[in-house]
């Protein structure tokens, strides 16, 4: 079995058949937490679970596998007051998650562009391509996010075409730079100062990173899919970081 399909698997085991014995089945007894709500370890993960109303449902759109590390986009119902949308981080090890990182915000009903924060295209269909996307979308956090080298940004996309689901940001390379300008006019400026981890799998491509939204210290985790070379499409959570853990692990 992939790391991707027991992933798969136990999502569907602990959110959708609420088996407690999959936790250890599929979770390794000195599983590392990076999630702020979440306690350290699989008992951390355990009081989680025991805590969910009958009815919470997690929803899986896409999964990203790149040697040890599974990336999974989701929604989650029924954790909160609100839906969420999140991205999980898993980093396995012979068959069983050792280590997890992720970061959640609420599910919109309208976003700027029309586009949910999760549709779209789900499957890897240019495997061969890993590195290319890997190469590409390295570049563009670096020089456009952290850099802001605006004037290299046409290197990155087909002319306008750019497929957004972020909820305030609408279509196209045009809707992302009037997006940023407006957002510096509020003085809710978006400045990424660290990618600490880049994970690829075909035309998929997920980093995460932290830097500051406004005045308020931010993690950044953002899907990119590449097409020719480019990059065509982007999801993302955004989130505030936290002062404070339920563990020692830090976020990253």
């Amino acid at each position: 079995m992939t790391n991707r399909e027991v992933i798969v698997e136990a999502f569907d085991a602990l959110f959708r058949a609420r088996d407690a014995a999959a936790l250890d089945r599929y979770i390794d007894e000195g599983y590392v937490q990076h999630s702020a709500d979440v306690a350290d370890g699989r008992e951390g993960l355990r009081e989680l679970l025991d805590a969910l109303p009958q009815d919470a449902t997690f929803e899986l759109h896409r999964v990203v596998e790149d040697g040890d590390l599974v990336v999974s986009h989701g929604t989650f119902r029924g954790f909160g007051p609100e839906d969420l949308v999140g991205f999980d981080i898993h980093r396995m090890r012979d068959g069983r998650a050792v280590e997890h990182w992720s970061v959640e915000q609420p599910v919109v009903a309208e976003t700027a562009s029309g586009h949910s924060q999760t549709d779209g295209p789900t499957e890897v269909t240019q495997p061969e391509r890993t590195e290319e996307s890997r190469a590409l979308v390295d570049r563009f956090v670096q020089k456009v996010l952290v850099e802001h080298d605006f004037a290299s940004v046409p290197e990155f996309f087909d002319d306008d075409r750019f497929v957004q689901h972020n909820p305030i940001v609408r279509d196209g390379v045009s809707g992302l730079g009037q997006a940023f300008v407006e957002l510096g006019r509020q003085g809710r400026s978006v400045t990424y100062t660290r990618r600490h981890m880049l994970v690829a799998e075909g035309e998929f491509v997920l980093s995460v990173a932290e830097g500051t939204f406004g005045d308020r210290p931010t993690v950044f985790y953002d899907l990119f899919r590449v097409e020719d070379g480019k990059i065509a499409e982007h999801w993302d959570v955004v989130a505030d970081k936290p002062a404070d853990l339920p563990h020692g692990n830090g976020l990253f």
